[in-house]
């Protein structure tokens, strides 16, 4: 019979855990990990039971570093950072930035967790600036600045009501325009070959972009799907499309 695991079981667990990453010697951290592995077998609590296994004997470092995320979740005053967790966590200075040839434009992103997304995605690939139509939030928005991560500050960004004014002016300034779109006759992203400048615009969550902004597009691309469903989330279709025009700009 399991033993009742008693109400701070969690920072108990934890504290077991951390025991063994901040031991001196193999030997100190065979005793803590030994620890840990009883206190977690013994538990009545399936989730606590369930993390058992990455301090089991011969368990790897990265293992027991593993094993503290779902812990720190219940600990309302520990937080598990970066560093902690060996993750390289230093951001790039602003000067060594490099953008590419491509612009984002975003429309009716209902969305703050994904504005603050595609922001995200725009910086770690260099985008040249985002556009923001319709009611899409902006780094105003405390919810886009957080999901950005300080993303928001980083990628020069312009606001315009409606996204066909957007595309007319980015057509001005001599860039091709593509929408990223589920639709009928929308080609290949990966097998398209872009041209330089662009700008990609990207629509509402659940509509899509409409049928006269499809029109206004000198191109409709898509990611091909292998799977059941046809669409991705905006920011992964975002991500998965920047890095293909990435790779096609000269570093």
């Amino acid at each position: 019979m399991r033993e009742v695991t008693p109400p701070d079981g969690w920072k108990t667990a934890l504290a077991l855990v951390r025991a063994v990453l901040d031991a001196d010697g193999e030997a100190e951290r065979e005793t803590a990990r030994d620890a840990a592995f009883r206190f977690l077998c013994a538990s009545d609590r399936k989730h606590l039971l369930s993390i058992a296994h990455l301090l089991r004997p011969g368990t790897t470092l990265r293992a027991v570093q593993a094993a503290i995320v779902p812990l720190e979740r219940h600990d309302r005053r520990a937080r598990v950072t970066d560093a902690e967790m060996r993750v390289r966590d230093a951001d790039a200075p602003d000067a060594v930035r490099r953008p590419a040839p491509f612009a984002v434009v975003a429309d009716n992103i209902r969305s703050a967790f994904n504005a603050g997304g595609i922001f995200r995605t725009a910086d770690f690939f260099g985008a040249e600036r985002i556009v923001l139509c319709g009611y899409t939030p902006g780094p105003e928005n405390a919810q886009v600045e957080k999901t950005a991560l300080g993303a928001a500050g980083a990628v020069p960004w312009t606001r315009c009501a409606d996204v066909r004014d957007a595309i007319d002016g980015l057509k001005k300034e001599g860039r091709a325009v593509y929408a990223l779109e589920t639709a009928d006759g929308a080609r290949n992203v990966f097998t398209f070959a872009p041209r330089m400048p662009c700008a990609l615009v990207l629509g509402n969550e659940r509509f899509g972009l409409d049928a006269d902004v499809l029109a206004l597009a000198d191109e409709v691309l898509e990611i091909p799907s292998f799977g059941l469903k046809n669409s991705l989330n905006v920011v992964s279709a975002f991500a998965a499309a920047a890095a293909f025009l990435r790779a096609k700009t000269s570093f």
